[in-house]
């Protein structure tokens, strides 16, 4: 009966995860339309309703106002919908592309610590799949991975516009890249230094939070790395891949039914992932507030605890993500850049070698 623990447990803890982020994604798209709605003075959804659900006097028209099943009415339509092949696309690589947008930002999870358990003898577990020391350079190297599926996009349609939006977004990738994995050395160096030796782990770098999170005594590399991510996410400011004013709909002009509720889903999983990997490096991840050392009991109460309060962090950050989006103005694509090249990077090395030299003379003090 080894096969239970060994094989059965992790499949469902996998199969767990993936229903969460799935369900969180398609949530952070109607808090998308319901923000967006609040910020121009509108309702946004609120007539889809379940025939069940919806006849219930008080709690159907209350939950329908909320919008509450107008992601599953999004993602039916999606499927249902018909799909059209365009003769002029390149089809293998047309069909790849979603799938290898998609992947990446499902599989960086595995290695994402979302709480903590406490056992009867005070031993204290993360909660995660696959606790590796290098769960970071994990989660660098597969997410860039998901530039592959939109750069596929965009040649496959074999457009003009599609194209323009692909090449972009591999630019666009290039240029932050460097900044992203500058900005988060100083936190390991940090974590791993002498006398702190909370190693590499993404659960060693929240552990070391506990009462003062990351983010208030390394500001630059919370700044450097948040911008970063949105700009790897292709959010606004930085949807230079999508750019409807000039792109039509940028690497996925061509798609539509099934495959484009994939890339959808795909960008809200990335922000997903994202806002989880911030909260973790420069939140506290699970702990409590600044300052203040986490009051979660042991047992099972406190792992819940933790995790709803993780969960907490992590929707306060797709809000932020939300609330930039529909509060600036797209940048011009040489703005882009010039931010990538000309401040983010030489900002990430210079704060980079001054941590540098605080680990050194601390370590002779």
């Amino acid at each position: 009966m080894d096969w239970i623990p060994n094989f059965l447990l992790p499949f469902f803890y996998a199969v767990t995860m993936i229903v969460a982020v799935m369900t969180i994604a398609g949530y952070s798209v109607l808090a998308e339309r319901k923000v967006s709605g609040w910020i121009q003075h509108r309702v946004g959804p609120n007539r889809t309703a379940l025939p069940i659900v919806g006849s219930i006097p008080i709690i159907g028209p209350f939950l329908t106002k909320l919008g509450i099943f107008q992601p599953l009415a999004d993602g039916l339509k999606f499927l249902f919908k018909e799909d059209i092949m365009p003769g002029h696309v390149r089809k293998g690589y047309y069909f790849a592309a979603p799938i290898i947008a998609l992947v990446p930002a499902l599989t960086t999870m595995v290695v994402l610590p979302f709480g903590q358990y406490v056992d009867a003898d005070g031993v204290t577990q993360p909660l995660v799949l696959a606790n590796v020391d290098i769960g970071i350079l994990f989660i660098l190297a597969v997410s860039s991975l998901g530039v592959y599926g939109i750069v596929l996009a965009g040649w496959s349609a074999n457009s003009k516009y599609p194209f323009l939006g692909g090449i972009r977004s591999s630019a666009q990738m290039v240029s932050y890249e460097l900044a992203m994995g500058l900005s988060i050395l100083p936190v390991f160096m940090w974590a791993a230094a002498p006398g702190a030796d909370y190693g590499l782990s993404l659960y060693g770098v929240v552990r070391s939070q506990d009462g003062l999170w990351l983010g208030i005594w390394q500001p630059i590399s919370a700044m450097i790395f948040l911008i970063a991510v949105f700009a790897e996410s292709n959010r606004l400011p930085f949807d230079m891949a999508e750019s409807e004013t000039d792109l039509v709909g940028g690497f996925h002009t061509e798609y539509g039914s099934f495959k484009f509720g994939l890339f959808f889903v795909a960008e809200y999983a990335h922000i997903v992932i994202g806002s989880a990997v911030f909260v973790l490096l420069f939140m506290g991840g699970w702990n409590f507030l600044p300052f203040v050392a986490s009051p979660w009991p042991d047992g099972v109460i406190g792992a819940v605890l933790s995790v709803l309060w993780f969960l907490f962090k992590i929707f306060a950050m797709i809000f932020f993500f939300i609330w930039v989006r529909w509060t600036l103005p797209r940048f011009r694509y040489d703005q882009v850049m010039r931010l990538g090249w000309n401040i983010l990077l030489p900002l990430a090395v210079g704060n980079l070698i001054f941590n540098a030299l605080l680990i050194a003379i601390h370590d002779r003090l």
